[in-house]
Parts: structure tokens; sequence; C-alpha cells
């Protein structure tokens, strides 16, 4: 089945998101329709724990294709993104043509066989019959020389490699790019993708993905922790709560069989979802009573 027959709308694709538990609104599952049938790249943006990676996830679920990710980092190159030279298995084939007395060409040496693909080869390389999703996450977090080294893939769906040439994918991935803002991208890898901002949802929608993956808690306690979540992100903490952490929050609850959210179970959980001693320590003073109940 084709990439068309399996996504032939936005309405389809969204119904499909939902079968995967991933609750899209309309612009995103728009966006992520895009990306599939124009194609094009596209860069998700948004706080963290807003749902841009398991966007890409149940996207690749709903294509029925692999899903491979870049997870990018201050310092990453070419050869931890896209292909490394087996060394160990050059030097033994060099040590076996020596003990045969075989003549060994550097273009023996520099062939498929010694070729480790990274997780841009391997989408490029991807066999098929549908494309794999390609997610290059955090791409805010790699330096500019790394993001211009993406434009070639992004433009062409190929990548180079000095000794090979120019690989070209017989399926070009659907690229997926996440960015939490900690810098602006350049505008020339803007220009090479479509874009969507995707904002913490409102509290209906929340209560709603919540209940959807956590389905063991009850909608009065999915309620509460959305609730205390949203005020939450009204202090001035280090990190914003996103759903990620909504969801951890009423996965801890519901681990240790409380139902309700109050102050003595926000004390012994707030951990679920403040990550900093700092953040804690600040909803504490404004008073667990006001997180719990406002």
């Amino acid at each position: 089945m084709s990439v068309a027959d399996r996504v032939p709308t936005v309405e389809e694709l969204r119904r499909q998101l939902d079968a995967t538990d991933y609750l899209a609104d309309e612009g995103m599952a728009t966006a992520l329709f895009c990306a599939v049938r124009q194609p094009q790249p596209l860069l998700l943006e948004g706080e963290a724990g807003v749902g841009k990676t398991e966007a890409a996830k149940a996207l690749a679920t709903v294509l029925d294709t692999p899903l491979i990710r870049l997870q990018c980092y201050e310092g990453i190159d070419a050869a931890e993104a896209l292909y490394e030279w087996n060394y160990p298995r050059q030097l033994l084939g060099i040590r076996v043509a020596e003990a045969n007395r075989r003549e060994l060409l550097e273009d023996d040496l520099f062939g498929h066989d010694y070729l480790m693909a990274r997780p841009l080869l391997r989408a490029i390389q991807h066999p098929g019959p549908r494309p794999a999703v390609l997610l290059i996450d955090e791409v805010d977090r790699a330096d500019d020389e790394f993001e211009a080294f993406l434009f070639e893939l992004l433009a062409e769906s190929s990548v180079t490699i000095p000794e090979l040439g120019t690989v070209r994918a017989d399926h070009p991935p659907v690229v997926v790019l996440t960015s939490n803002r900690t810098r602006d991208l350049h505008d020339a890898l803007k220009r090479r993708c479509l874009y969507h901002w995707i904002d913490y949802p409102d509290l209906a929608r929340a209560v709603a993905i919540i209940r959807r993956r956590v389905p063991a808690s009850t909608t009065m306690l999915a309620e509460q922790v959305a609730a205390a979540v949203q005020r939450l992100r009204t202090l001035d903490v280090q990190k914003p709560p996103g759903v990620a952490e909504a969801i951890n929050w009423t996965l801890a609850l519901d681990v240790l069989g409380i139902s309700v959210l109050d102050a003595t179970s926000a004390a012994s959980t707030l951990g679920s979802v403040l990550k900093y001693r700092e953040d804690a320590e600040m909803a504490t003073e404004r008073g667990l009573d006001w997180v719990a109940v406002g």
C-alpha cells in the first residue's frame, strides 16, 4: 500500500494518529499530511514535552515504516550522523591481503563492505516500499556547521560520501525535525522546511491526552493533574512542565494508588513534574494547596 493510499486525507491521517493514541489537532494533522504528501521536511518547534518527538513516532506507526532517529547534541558531526568507516575491519582486510600476498587497492578498502551507516545514511538507503520517517531530534542543540551539513539531505534527499560519491534516495524519507528553541535556527534551514509550532494544549485536550496515555486514571485525577501543571507553568520555573510531565505525574500517582491530587500527594510526587530543586522549592513556597487544588 502506497503512502497516498495510507493517508488519503488530513482527516484520515488524524483518525489514524488518534488510533495510535496521539491526539493531533487539525493544524498538526495538516502539517504532517503535507510533510508526507508533498513531500517536504517538517520543522516542529515548541516547548519541551509538548509532543514533538511523539508526533514523528506516531507518524511512523501510521505509515507502517521504520522510525530512524538522530538525536542531536552539542558537537555532533557528520561521522556520527551520516557514516563511519569500519577501521578495525579495514585493518583486518589489509593483514589478510598481506598474508595472502595479494595487492589491495584503496578502492577495496573504501567500499560498501567497510561502511557503517549512521541514521542519515540509513534513512537515505531505506529500501521501501514506503519511505522511512527520519526524526532529527533537537536540532537546535547542534551547531551552525551541522545545520549547513543537513542542507543537501533536506533539499535533495541525497548525501555525498567523498570516497563513493553522491547517494540518492530511491524512497526519500519523511523528515521531521524538532527544536526546543534553545537557539535560533538558520533561515536557510527553515526555508527548506514546512513549519509548525506546537503550543501547550488547553485543559480539555490535556485531560484527553492524559486519559489516553494513562487509561487507569480517573477523569477527575486527570483534570486535577492537568490543572496543576497549568498553574505550575505560571511560576518562574527553569523548566515549565509539559504534557510529558503531566503524564508522568499521573502515572506516579496511579502506581502509588493515589486517586486524588492534594497537598500531601503533590509533595510526595513533585519530582515527577518538576526537575530542578529550585523549581520544587518555588512551588512549595507558593503552597502545595495552591498547586493541587488552586
